[in-house]
Parts: structure tokens; C-alpha cells; sequence
């Protein structure tokens, strides 16, 4: 089982590879923002699209005592089978982005 060491270094480096990837529209920069203290863990995209500014989060990911919790995810396939791939066990991930009542009904971490 991952210590809380290697949860946070798995999640820096799959947001690391999301901002890497460049938009397929628009001037949009990505930005990782890391906060090892408080076990929050983001990616922000800005910029802009033609006439139309764009700035918001895509992932947000936060370390809650040994889960693991997706509050928010942009991406198309999602990022939970990632973590799992990687080593992270689905009974420590919680997709907090899901209504708790439908949290039951995953494979995942309820809370």
C-alpha cells in the first residue's frame, strides 16, 4: 500500500503530464498548483479562446487522512483508473465530484 508520500508524488506527476498537454484551441496556458501542507492538488487552465476568456480549474485532487479525493475532474476518461494504474488502491480513492448516494454504487471509496 502507498505511504501518503507516494499518493502525492503519484498525483504531481499525473497533473505534471495533463499540463503538458496543449489545448487543441485558443491561446490556453496550464497551470499545476501544489500544496504538499494541506493535501491540495490542482490544475488550472487560462487564456483565451478567440474573443472568450477561459480560466478554470480541470483537476483538483485533495489528500484527506489516507484517501484520496477527487472533488473535481475535466478530463475525458477521468483520472481515478490513473491513480489505480499506478498503484493506488480504489478503496482509498473517493470521487467527491459524486453525490455520496451514488458513491455506493462504485467500485470506489465511499468516503
Amino acid at each position: 500500500m502507498d505511504t501518503p508520500i507516494d499518493a502525492r508524488e503519484i498525483i504531481k506527476r499525473i497533473l505534471r503530464e495533463y499540463a503538458a498537454l496543449k489545448p487543441s484551441y485558443g491561446d490556453i496556458e496550464s497551470e499545476v498548483v501544489f500544496d504538499d501542507e494541506q493535501g491540495h492538488y490542482e490544475l488550472i487552465r487560462y487564456g483565451w479562446d478567440g474573443q472568450r476568456r477561459v480560466h478554470g480549474c480541470l483537476l483538483h485532487v485533495d489528500i484527506k487522512g489516507d484517501k484520496i479525493w477527487i472533488q473535481y475532474d475535466g478530463t475525458e476518461e477521468g483520472i481515478a483508473p490513473e491513480l489505480v494504474e499506478a498503484g493506488i488502491p480504489r478503496d482509498r480513492i473517493v470521487l467527491g465530484f459524486r453525490h455520496p448516494d451514488l458513491r455506493t454504487l462504485t467500485d470506489f471509496a465511499v468516503a
